[in-house]
């Protein structure tokens, strides 16, 4: 049987331990992620009173702003686009809520349709593998070793120099890293 001068001792662990469980199952709620709205937030009382046919452009940025966007090869298309993201650990935010708003308008600028979209109509996109060709000086080996001769003169300070003074001996820099011109002698 425990003696009396060590249940205070007892209770005092009960209720350390109790703390403890408590405390680390409410710290579990600090670390959640914080749902973080962000785009164009606009919601179906906001466009409701736009109508195809009747509507024009001002119509369209006074009831909703600008749109988030504007179709690829179509100014006459405007796309308003909200979603609703939380952070994930080590990689980018999960989308939890999306809704996309397109506008289509006609050359007059009266809108012809309104269309909604949610998460469930988006694709998944991709990467690509592979590269973009870029356009510029491709720089041979040849040129990769010699690219640098004549680029470096240690006697360029001396004003009477016979290798040209501050120049070089090949009359400026223009390898490559110049600009692309290359190595070119005159």
């Amino acid at each position: 049987m425990p003696s009396r001068s060590s249940r205070p001792f007892a209770r005092a662990r009960i209720l350390l331990a109790a703390g403890g469980v408590a405390v680390s199952l409410s710290g579990c709620g600090l670390f959640s992620p914080v749902p973080q709205p962000r785009g164009s937030l606009i919601e179906a009382d906001d466009y409701k009173p736009l109508k195809p046919g009747t509507s024009n452009k001002n119509d369209v940025l006074d009831a909703i702003g600008s749109p988030t966007a504007h179709a690829t090869f179509d100014d006459n298309t405007w796309i308003y686009v909200s979603m609703v993201t939380a952070p994930t650990p080590l990689g980018f935010p999960a989308v939890r809520k999306q809704d996309v708003l397109v506008l289509k308008f006609d050359q007059g600028g009266t809108l012809r349709s309104l269309q909604t979209l949610d998460k469930k109509d988006g694709h998944p996109v991709g990467m690509v593998a592979g590269a973009t060709p870029t356009p510029g000086t491709k720089v041979n080996i040849m040129q990769q070793i010699l690219g640098n001769v004549g680029r470096y003169n240690p006697m360029s300070g001396m004003t009477n120099s016979a290798f040209g003074g501050s120049t070089g001996p090949m009359n400026g820099n223009a390898g490559p890293g110049h600009a692309g011109t290359g190595n070119s002698l005159p």
